[in-house]
């Protein structure tokens, strides 16, 4: 019986996948790089230190290290979540439909601490959540299901009490291999991905989830 939700963060609840990559845009282009839209859709859901690891390798730069061009990046988004960050559409209707639901309710985030704690004070839904979980501090990122099995340990309940939300293929590969039932939300431009076929559930807009999803999951 699943009794348990755990829920990504960023595009998922809060609308930082833009200000994620305007932060990349402007922090990468310090050190000579013109990382486009298409460019940054490549490393969606990776750690922030495995991103600019990646392009490292791709774009060779010189000039600062890759720990230095990560926490300029955190430092970025972090400022311009708290200063124009809005929730997704239908934050406060999941939250409290699984509320009522006396589910347990977990994040399970690629994005470092520090960066989530910002996000979900700005949004005033810190309390929302019994646990939260950081891949900052696992040895693997998503796609591994690492953060999720954590946030799910802190939880008490098992891989298969869980249902994972999602926005991202990497995201809903982590839960899947963590043997949760899994829903994705994809952006408008991304919802036509075959790859998305893998979760058990896909929707347009978090407001869709319902009583009718939730048992068809359960069954």
């Amino acid at each position: 019986m699943i009794n348990t939700v755990i829920f990504d963060m960023d595009g998922l609840l809060i609308d930082s996948e833009p200000l994620w990559g305007r932060a990349m845009r402007e922090v990468f282009a310090t050190v000579g790089v013109d990382l486009t839209m298409e460019l940054a859709s490549h490393t969606t859901g990776l750690r922030t230190a495995e991103v600019v690891d990646y392009w490292h390798n791709y774009f060779k730069w010189e000039g600062k290290d890759n720990s230095q061009v990560t926490n300029e990046i955190i430092d970025a988004v972090i400022n311009k979540i708290l200063a124009e960050g809005e929730a997704m559409e239908g934050l406060e209707y999941i939250l409290d439909y699984f509320t009522k639901k006396n589910f347990k309710i977990g994040l399970a985030s690629s994005s470092p601490l520090r960066l989530i704690e910002s996000a979900v004070d700005h949004m005033g839904i810190r309390d929302r959540f019994h646990a939260i979980s950081s891949a900052e501090f696992e040895s693997h990122g998503k796609p591994h299901p690492a953060v999720y099995l954590t946030c799910a340990k802190k939880l008490g309940s098992t891989p298969l009490e869980c249902v994972a939300f999602e926005d991202s293929v990497t995201g809903m590969t982590a839960a899947k291999a963590a043997r949760m039932k899994t829903v994705v939300v994809p952006e408008a431009h991304n919802r036509q991905n075959k790859r998305y076929a893998l979760a058990d559930v896909q929707l347009d807009s978090l407001l869709e989830f319902n009583d009718d999803i939730l048992a068809r999951l359960q069954a």
